[in-house]
């Protein structure tokens, strides 16, 4: 950086660039040709984020606690129907936060139903969805407010702007008006985050919605076919189906690829037996808007026939991709996987001053590999170490492995550690205890609803004491009960200190501290009291 020049100088150079804009004005005029304009102006940070997500803003809020100049650049672009957010990613905007908040109107739809059973007298409610739209909007324009004032109390500078490379250091950012500012940086954090892929079929951006269009869509989603079987699609088809419309769930081929397969037949389970439709085998090949305004959608079958239905909408959840194209990376040397994702030593690109943090990192290339580098709690933890690292001495580093995670799906899902397929293949079938029950939460006793609907599991390792190596669980409140069970495992808890704590009564997650039957053993987990 070097020191200060003297304000003299400062005027001095100011006056130069102004006599030289003056001339080359003048001889343009002379020659006929238009004046060039003036070069965009320009800073200089210590670092620059681009993504204002959850890994970018806890990053560049840390990075200023530190005392470094930082800077934030974010720029939405709107999806193929013309949706857009303000600050925050996709977790605020468009995932975890309003995803959670209509899984919660579901459940109390749900809960209402129960009431009777309970001594309620009710009249039948009525959904009505633009209420639900509403209020979940002016949520996250609250946090979008805070947000932004969070960034002004820690000093850190935020550009609505689109980033792009142009060089290791320097970067373009264009706001929606088009006006280019040039900055440069010390150090560069990648977290711009994903975006809902679309199938290479008719009508699919035209006539479809995905996950950054449902939440904020004005209308009732009415008959709905949902195009996937991954969490967000599952999880959209729960909570639509709950709060009163019909849905269908389109799957190629397995539900949750990814994880704990047992789980994820669970969860269709449960969901298929509450009334959502499922069609398996199929995939899309044309979606057409009819003249009454429903949606054509014409699917094809593994034996080789075709089908189609009507729909008044048509939500894609068949996947993300990471947005690393058209920024410039190949500019900055930064090397990519064929899938697109960043590779990184401890978020640190192949660029030494260019990390990477949240979805766009891949997870194949941490040592050792992890699939939970898209969770908003890890893009946080790791956006904070990283700017710890990187001005406070620390030495900390992420740790991607033992991360627990919950799949809002009506009969919520929760897990820690390995899926029990993954335990068995890398230590094998001869060292794996599983011990499991199925269940019935006592809430769900007089709806008469539920029989061994539940159910948890702990895979444990036969070669080190029964350390627990993989924690699953299918009930209400799946993802509460597994928060806490995460520190234990983290701290190297075996099937012993399950079986010495004494559980709460009754509860759901007292389960988890009374598993006695195996699957080794070939007995029923089946239960039939208390």
């Amino acid at each position: 950086q070097g020191e200060k020049a003297p304000d003299s100088t400062i005027s001095l150079s100011r006056a130069r660039i102004a006599r030289v804009a003056r001339g080359c004005s003048s001889l343009a005029a002379r020659l006929g040709v238009a004046a060039a304009a003036p070069p965009p102006m320009s800073a200089h940070y210590d670092m620059l984020v681009i993504g204002g997500g959850s890994g970018g803003l806890s990053c560049s809020k840390r990075a200023a606690q530190l005392g470094k100049k930082v800077a934030v650049c974010d720029f939405v672009k709107p999806s193929p129907v013309g949706t857009t957010w303000k600050l925050g990613g996709t977790c605020v905007n468009v995932g975890c936060i309003p995803k959670k908040l209509m899984h919660q109107a579901a459940l109390l739809g749900q809960g209402m139903k129960d009431a009777e059973s309970f001594g309620w007298e009710l009249s039948k409610p009525a959904h009505k969805w633009e209420t639900l739209v509403e209020n979940v909007q002016m949520h996250i324009s609250s946090l979008n407010f805070g947000y932004r004032s969070e960034l002004m109390s820690n000093s850190v500078k935020y550009y609505n702007a689109y980033a792009t490379f142009t060089s290791a250091n320097t970067l373009s950012l264009v706001d929606k008006k088009g006006k280019e500012t040039v900055v440069t940086a010390d150090t560069v954090v990648v977290a711009t985050g994903g975006r809902p892929k679309y199938p290479d079929i008719p009508g699919a951006k035209e006539h479809c919605v995905t996950s950054d269009d449902i939440f904020s869509q004005a209308t009732p989603p009415g008959k709905t076919l949902v195009v996937g079987a991954s969490y967000v699609a599952l999880e959209c088809a729960g909570f639509i189906h709950g709060v009163g419309y019909e849905v269908s769930v389109m799957m190629r081929s397995i539900p949750l690829r990814g994880f704990d397969q047992q789980m994820a037949k669970q969860v269709q389970q449960y969901m298929a037996e509450e009334g959502i439709g499922f069609i398996e085998g199929a995939v899309p090949t044309s979606v057409e808007l009819l003249d009454s305004g429903k949606r054509k959608v014409t699917w094809s079958l593994k034996d080789g026939s075709s089908a189609s239905d009507e729909y008044d909408t048509v939500l894609l959840a068949i996947g993300r991709s990471v947005c690393t194209d058209g920024i410039g990376l190949d500019k900055a040397g930064v090397a990519l996987a064929k899938n697109g994702k960043i590779p990184v030593t401890n978020e640190m690109t192949n660029v030494p001053h260019i990390y990477a943090l949240g979805d766009i990192v891949d997870g194949d290339s941490l040592s050792p590999p992890s699939n939970t580098t898209e969770l908003t709690p890890v893009a946080i933890q790791a956006g904070k170490l990283l700017a710890e690292r990187l001005y406070n001495g620390s030495t900390a580093q992420m740790d991607y492995q033992g991360v627990p995670t919950t799949v809002y799906t009506p009969l919520e899902y929760a897990c820690v550690g390995l899926a029990e397929e993954d335990a068995l293949k890398l230590h094998g079938e001869a060292n794996i205890e599983v011990y499991h029950s199925y269940f019935k939460p006592l809430e769900w006793a007089l709806p008469h609803r539920g029989d061994n609907a539940c159910y948890c599991k702990l895979v444990c390792d036969l070669k080190a004491e029964l350390r627990v190596l993989g924690l699953h669980i299918c009930g209400p409140n799946a993802g509460e009960m597994a928060q806490g069970f995460a520190v234990a495992m983290k701290c190297g808890a075996t099937k012993a200190h399950f079986d010495a704590t004494v559980g709460i009564h009754p509860t759901v997650v007292e389960e988890l501290t009374i598993l006695s039957t195996t699957k080794r053993s070939g007995d029923s987990a089946e239960k039939t009291g208390c």
